[in-house]
């Protein structure tokens, strides 16, 4: 298209939300008005389905649940008066909370105030956590946060560590909806025992966020901990930030919750017009599904060009593959539908893999992330008449030219500046988009399997270490690794045994392997 054409595709396509100053460009997606005419039964049908969504149909079978995420930020529009009280009483307590702990009202003992927080989840319940206190937090917040989102024992060492004698004023937060979920299991674990090695009292400095009469809730109100906040059902794991899970941290941290929540409701209000043209949302839909005809052939790279914004890729990674990533679809046939997400900041992938997503496989289309305030206050000029921020802008202007005229498509999103409201915005945005979308290939948007299958061959792995175990301690003498699979019930899983013995030699378990290690069916193994 010549720039003429160009200029006006981009004044036909461009979204504008006054009240958020949010910009939305799809004109660098070369679909043509035949294609979304083509789409729009789809629409039309996608729209219906997410209002019965929001009026609290059961969303997600496999479980029986609503999905009402959308009523946190606006809670007049749960299904029941009791469920509205509930969220507006738990905002004005996650407030409250704060409120006391930054004032010095909740302290731990001995000490006037907490300084740090040890926030300890997985998934969602610290990829949203780590993205907003990225985005939001002060550069001198009143707690100063640390992350445990992993079962690795030299990552939770670390944190550890790094804190050493402040563990004494430092904030636990253990963030698991059923209590029973291995990695901030470990990890509560971990840290306890970490309390207890300084002759702390870990029940003063502990805080659970979890479901109702969860295990992880069971323990926090048997040992008194300092506070519980209460999951919701009816809220998955990606889509959590704007509750308890989310705002808990970011009230704590001086982040203004209320105006995060203002944000996403306003966006919300926005993504519920039933005009393909006018639905912010529907637009990212239409884009996503023209790229990779509707089954997720071109992957989305996700360029943000703000430090602040370095972890939306990793949000948007588990929001939208968790989401869309399905064997089955709505009728139960097999389609392997899925988006595949990754990304870097701008103008850091200048450096990085710009040279192949314009020269290279053309199996994406990237998501540019704009902000369009440089910085509160003056900038100086690096060159005559030029600003640091000039160039951030033109290279991205740039990118996104240079990707065009290499036939690689790309949308831009464009905000005025990082802040609470703008984040909320965003995270409503992409929300709805993945259910817009999800009803346009016709899956299920707010179910996980292919994670409850790992979890639960994870559980048969550990199983299986015990029963090896077992077997070691009855035997005098030294076996092969077949003998013990043989012995152990377990000859088809003769690879894994070996891998376990492995871990458990590797770490001083009490377990000594004996032989040449590069041919692992020579070695014999037994308690040391």
């Amino acid at each position: 298209m010549d720039a003429k054409v160009l200029w006006q595709r981009y004044q036909d396509w461009l979204y504008f939300h006054p009240a958020l100053g949010l910009y939305l460009d799809v004109s660098r997606m070369r679909f043509d008005d035949a294609f979304v005419a083509s789409l729009q039964p789809k629409f039309d049908q996608a729209f219906a389905d997410m209002a019965e969504l929001e009026k609290g149909a059961i969303a997600n079978p496999d479980e029986n649940r609503m999905v009402g995420h959308y009523w946190l930020r606006n809670p007049d529009l749960a299904p029941t008066p009791e469920l509205t009280q509930e969220i507006v009483q738990t905002l004005e307590q996650i407030e409250a909370f704060a409120d006391q702990v930054h004032t010095g009202a909740i302290h731990p003992p001995k000490e006037c105030r907490f300084t740090d927080i040890i926030s300890i989840g997985i998934g969602g319940s610290a990829l949203g956590p780590q993205f907003v206190a990225e985005a939001l937090s002060p550069d001198l917040p009143p707690l100063q946060i640390h992350f445990i989102d992993n079962s690795d024992p030299t990552g939770i060492d670390r944190v550890l560590a790094q804190l050493g004698n402040k563990l004494a004023t430092t904030l636990v937060l253990v963030i698991s909806k059923s209590g029973g979920t291995p990695e901030p299991r470990n990890g509560m674990i971990e840290v306890k025992q970490a309390y207890i090695a300084q002759k702390l009292d870990f029940a003063k400095y502990a805080v659970a966020i979890t479901g109702q009469d969860s295990n992880l809730d069971k323990v926090a109100k048997s040992e008194n901990w300092l506070a519980r906040f209460f999951m919701y059902d009816w809220v998955g794991g990606r889509t959590s930030e704007m509750s308890a899970v989310g705002l808990v941290p970011a009230a704590l941290q001086g982040i203004d919750v209320r105006a995060m929540l203002d944000g996403a409701k306003e966006m919300d209000d926005a993504t519920r017009v039933p005009n393909l043209n006018h639905n912010p949302a529907a637009l990212l839909a239409l884009a996503w599904y023209f790229s990779g005809n509707g089954k997720g052939e071109k992957d989305m790279v996700v360029l943000p060009y703000k430090d602040s914004l370095l972890l939306f890729s990793r949000y948007l990674q588990q929001l939208v593959m968790e989401s869309l990533g399905k064997e089955k679809d709505l009728d139960g046939k097999t389609v392997y539908q899925g988006i595949a997400v990754y990304g870097n900041k701008g103008s850091t992938d200048q450096h990085a893999y710009v040279q192949q997503l314009r020269e290279g496989v053309p199996n994406f289309f990237a998501t540019f992330i704009e902000v369009l305030e440089d910085r509160q206050g003056k900038s100086v000029e690096v060159d005559p008449g030029v600003t640091a921020g000039d160039y951030l802008c033109g290279f991205l202007l740039g990118t996104r030219q240079a990707l065009y005229e290499n036939n690689r498509d790309s949308i831009t999103v464009s905000i005025p500046q990082v802040n609470a409201r703008t984040v909320g915005a965003l995270i409503a945005l992409y929300e709805r988009a993945v259910g817009l979308y999800a009803s346009l290939v016709n899956v299920n948007a707010y179910h996980q399997p292919g994670v409850e299958a790992g979890k639960k061959a994870a559980a048969v792995i550990l199983d299986l270490q015990n029963r090896v175990l077992e077997v070691l301690k009855t035997q005098k003498k030294a076996l092969s690794i077949s003998e013990v699979a043989d012995m152990a019930g377990a000859a088809e899983e003769v690879e894994a045994i070996y891998k376990i013995l492995r871990h458990l030699h590797s770490n001083n378990r009490g377990v000594v392997l004996t032989g040449d290690l590069a041919k692992p069916g020579s070695l014999t193994v037994s308690l040391g």
